[in-house]
């Protein structure tokens, strides 16, 4: 099982390729989740996952409630299955309060304050009605709570994370936030025990291969805990052993197709990149770096051929459609047809075509 073997395995079980699930409700369920720090990437992650899916497929999925935007894993954002939100996020709380602790006194944030928030936030989205991110500044400010130097961003995503409210629809460009139990009112109850292996079963499905350290790292979670769901899910797993290293997937996943040529464009983001603590097996690692290059956490949308992330690519949309620059590591002589349909894809799904091209070395 060489890494092309790997590589080429995770794309088919991540639905990258081979055959793709009908609704973005049944990709985000066979990944577990999907990360989702950049909105419009995110979209685009469960859009080249799902068969003739539109922008508004996504977005329609959010409305009817069918995945939800949360803080789950990692103190960051995921689209997640709805009903599944409420365990996801008890499994990982705990693991972020002595950051919290430390954040609260850094931005000057007491227990006091914490509930006074809760509680105007709380009074703002009863009923199931979104409110805007800045009318919920508003709110805050209006109470005397300072929202400056990040203390909102804070406050909304402390919220998140102890499970009182998550995103709701965009309501034009501005995000909204609804209160969590109202907005899914039929959450699923699970023991620890039990998310920890459901959570590992699917992880193993979803992004198989992988290291039980690839989904430590991916949930957040101490090696001991990743361990106590893997084991729980072993029987339901195989093993592939590379150069020393354990790899697992689902038993009853099929082996991937051998067409190892296919060419796709990921967004920033992405879990076939970020879904993994050790990326060897899909980059190289003189070029790692060039996919956050300003070391702040913001991640390159990438081009994959073969598996293999051999570029960058950023779209910039404009009133007469999208424009694109393709930055590869290596001259792509051969491959722009196959790239340019990768293009097509996107544009078909964001409903806009593709004014300019333009193609670059990334250096």
């Amino acid at each position: 099982m060489l890494s092309q073997t790997i590589a080429n395995q995770r794309l088919f079980n991540q639905r990258i390729t081979g055959t793709k699930p009908e609704s973005p409700e049944q990709v985000v369920r066979g990944l577990g989740a999907v990360q989702a720090q950049d909105y419009h990437q995110a979209v685009w992650g469960i859009g080249l996952r799902t068969q003739s899916a539109k922008i508004s497929d996504v977005e329609r999925a959010m409305i009817d409630r069918n995945i939800v935007l949360t803080w789950p894993m990692r103190g960051t954002i995921f689209f997640v299955p709805a009903e599944d939100a409420k365990w996801m996020l008890k499994l990982t709380e705990s693991r972020f309060q002595t950051h919290d602790k430390k954040k609260q006194v850094e931005l000057e944030l007491d227990e006091e304050t914490l509930a006074r928030c809760s509680r105007i936030i709380g009074e703002a989205l009863c009923d199931c009605t979104p409110v805007s991110r800045p009318r919920l500044m508003e709110l805050l400010e209006e109470a005397g709570i300072s929202t400056k130097n990040g203390r909102g961003y804070y406050i909304l995503g402390y919220l998140g994370r102890t499970g009182m409210i998550c995103f709701g629809p965009h309501e034009g460009k501005q995000q909204s936030f609804v209160l969590l139990d109202e907005w899914v009112p039929n959450s699923r109850e699970l023991t620890l025990e039990e998310s920890l292996a459901e959570l590992a079963l699917r992880y193993f499905t979803g992004h198989g291969p992988a290291t039980i350290q690839d989904f430590a790292w991916w949930v957040g979670l101490t090696l001991t805990d990743a361990k106590r769901g893997f084991d729980a899910v072993k029987s339901d797993l195989r093993l592939d052993l590379v150069n020393g290293t354990e790899y697992w997937s689902s038993v009853t996943t099929p082996a991937a197709s051998a067409d190892t040529n296919t060419v796709v464009l990921l967004p920033g983001f992405d879990e076939y990149y970020l879904g993994y603590k050790d990326r060897s097996a899909i980059i190289e690692s003189e070029h790692d770096a060039k996919i956050a290059p300003h070391r702040n956490g913001v991640f390159q949308p990438m081009m994959v051929a073969g598996g293999e992330v051999v570029g960058i690519w950023k779209r910039e949309i404009k009133r007469s459609g999208i424009e694109i620059t393709f930055s590869s590591f290596s001259p792509m002589s051969g491959r722009e047809e196959e790239i340019m349909e990768a293009a097509k894809q996107y544009s078909d799904f964001i409903g806009q075509p593709i004014t300019r091209i333009e193609w670059n070395l990334a250096l």
